[in-house]
């Protein structure tokens, strides 16, 4: 256990971020948590206090996994080099990563950041369309290069041409477009886009890509039948568009069901993206494509990533999906996921605040609201959860279309008994929170 360090210590470390990183430098929790050790699903702060970790897809097998750590310092210790030397290792992890994909996803391109991997798909979907136009949901976030953060509606960057850029709906199970949710929420979503292909051709700019999380991440992970994004990949398709998954929260494994969340939601993309988890928290990332659009990509723009694909961002990432295979983690999201949302559903027979429980595996929360009848949301008293979660040594956070989604998204060695912990407390903390806007 760490030695109680002084009060003093938070308030003097928030003040030095404050002047070497910049004054907007953002954390989170109204009172940030200075963390100093990691284990599995626990982290601890400099006071010695141990926190349930609910929230950090980063550390996507466990903080600190002992077999990622081994392969990084393993690695770290006998090569780390650029791609332009030939290496085993990224071609084994290529390998090994295509397998978990449907053909013709037969192909990679290693990055170093999921941003990273998100300006390559755009560059793949010009390249194979001639086209700019990219349309994306109204709440979505994919990274921060300047290309790719031109998408973002809730937190659009003052400069830059988005002149290319067209926003849908983002689909909501809880209040559906059009008012019925299933395939006429579905329908609904589709004509959005269909609309804003028009739109897009109308002032010159073609289309060249849907871009989506197929699993709705940071629009409140939306309960979407299989199927869901038909209409619209077919709309998009016969404009001559193509269909870029944005993995980076939903994939490897984390819903249960399927390894990434296309797959349970049932579209083919042309292109897929990939980050965060990929290397239990060391940076790398990725696209994976199809050998065709790869070709087109490498002939329409000369790229090369310096770290993409080093050594030792290969030997991390291989260690994640052999211990993603060795531990099962996969199948026990899915147990643990649907054990603790029936926790949940059980809370919110006795909590009137909770409005909608949902999700999938080790990504799920509950929506929020003032009153059930409205459905207003209760955003205000979200953030407030969330910040009490943290007093009480439960890290999880909230989003969404209205800001009033609880989500939980642990690491993947998550337990029932940790599901237990973490609603028991939840109980206790909606119990003892005033309801307010």
């Amino acid at each position: 256990m760490t030695e109680k360090q002084p009060e003093h210590i938070n308030a003097s470390l928030i003040e030095a971020r404050k002047r070497v990183l910049g004054v907007k430098f953002p954390t989170f929790y109204k009172d940030p948590v200075h963390l100093v050790r990691g284990e599995g699903v626990w982290v601890w702060d400099a006071d010695g206090r141990r926190y349930l970790d609910c929230y950090n897809n980063v550390p996507h097998v466990g903080h600190c996994h002992p077999k990622v750590v081994e392969a990084i310092s393993r690695q770290a210790a006998t090569l780390n080099t650029h791609t332009r030397y030939l290496h085993e290792g990224i071609i084994r992890y290529a390998e090994k990563l295509t397998a978990t994909f449907e053909d013709p996803l037969n192909s990679v391109l290693m990055t170093c950041t999921g941003s990273e991997a998100n300006d390559i798909g755009l560059r793949m979907a010009e390249a194979v369309t001639g086209n700019r136009g990219v349309i994306v949901t109204d709440h979505t976030y994919h990274g921060n290069t300047t290309a790719v953060a031109q998408l973002s509606a809730t937190n659009p960057p003052r400069t830059g041409d988005a002149r290319h850029i067209r926003f849908v709906p983002a689909p909501d199970s809880y209040r559906p477009l059009g008012g019925a949710g299933g395939p006429p929420h579905a329908l609904a979503f589709a004509e959005t886009v269909r609309a804003q292909i028009d739109d897009l051709n109308a002032n010159g700019h073609g289309l060249a890509a849907l871009m989506v999380c197929p699993y709705f991440a940071n629009e409140g992970f939306p309960d979407l039948h299989s199927g869901f994004l038909d209409p619209a990949a077919d709309i998009v398709r016969a404009a001559g568009g193509v269909i870029i998954a944005d993995e980076v929260q939903p994939g490897f494994g984390r819903i249960g069901s399927h390894m990434w969340g296309h797959q349970r939601i049932g579209v083919k993309p042309d292109i897929v993206t990939l980050g965060k988890p990929m290397g239990n928290g060391h940076p790398v990332a990725g696209v994976v494509t199809s050998a065709d659009i790869l070709t087109a990509f490498q002939d329409s723009f000369r790229y090369f990533n310096t770290f993409g694909g080093n050594p030792v961002s290969c030997a991390a990432a291989e260690a994640v999906l052999d211990v993603l295979e060795e531990e099962g983690l996969m199948a026990q999201a899915k147990d643990v996921g649907a054990y603790a949302r029936g926790l949940l559903r059980d809370l919110a027979g006795q909590h009137g605040c909770i409005g909608d429980v949902r999700g999938s595996g080790l990504f799920f929360g509950a929506e929020m609201v003032l009153n059930r009848e409205t459905k207003k949301p209760a955003t205000a008293f979200t953030a407030e959860i969330a910040n009490n979660m943290r007093q009480e040594g439960i890290l999880i956070n909230f989003l969404g279309i209205n800001f009033n989604v609880l989500k939980i998204r642990p690491p993947m060695q998550f337990t029932r008994s940790n599901a237990d912990q973490l609603i028991e407390t939840l109980d206790r903390v909606l119990a003892h929170t005033e309801l307010k806007e």
